[in-house]
């Protein structure tokens, strides 16, 4: 599990130093605070996971996209141009308590991560159906995007 996830555990011990800093913002560089994005990167985290597990391998059909392997040759995801389903939209009052809690759900998915078909699948809005090792990438590049939204409101 630990080599699997070295990337994303690294991720979420960043963002568990973050937590004290939650309220803070610079409008310069994202309209949302810093808990804004760890408690957007969290759900997005736990919720692919989520429609991992629940996902029927036998109905994954990978298609074509070409903004996907962009983002996941670049392992970039451009600044303000797509916008968050509503499932993984922070609430308006963000928890130190409640983030912790879904680091330690993180924590807890990436050890399930191997027992899961190579074809369980998720639904991207933009990539289409991403198996596991899509998956995986999705949620490694998407976390460093906000991290690094938050060390830029931070510097």
């Amino acid at each position: 599990m630990a080599s699997n996830f070295k990337k994303l555990n690294r991720h979420l011990d960043e963002m568990e130093e973050y937590i004290p800093f939650i309220k803070t913002r610079d409008e310069n560089i994202s309209k949302v605070d810093i808990g804004w994005h760890l408690d957007h990167s969290l759900k997005v985290i736990n919720g692919v996971f989520t429609t991992l597990r629940e996902s029927n391998p036998e109905k994954y059909r990978p298609k074509f996209s070409f903004s996907r392997v962009l983002v996941f040759t670049f392992g970039r995801f451009p600044r303000g141009k797509a916008k968050a389903p509503e499932a993984v939209l922070p609430g308006k009052n963000i928890d130190q308590k409640e983030l912790i809690a879904q680091l330690q759900k993180a924590r807890e998915n990436f050890s399930t991560f191997e027992s899961l078909h190579s074809n369980n699948y998720f639904r991207h809005p933009y990539f289409h159906h991403l198996n596991k090792k899509g998956a995986k990438r999705l949620m490694e590049v998407h976390t460093r995007h906000h991290l690094k939204i938050i060390r830029d409101i931070l510097k």
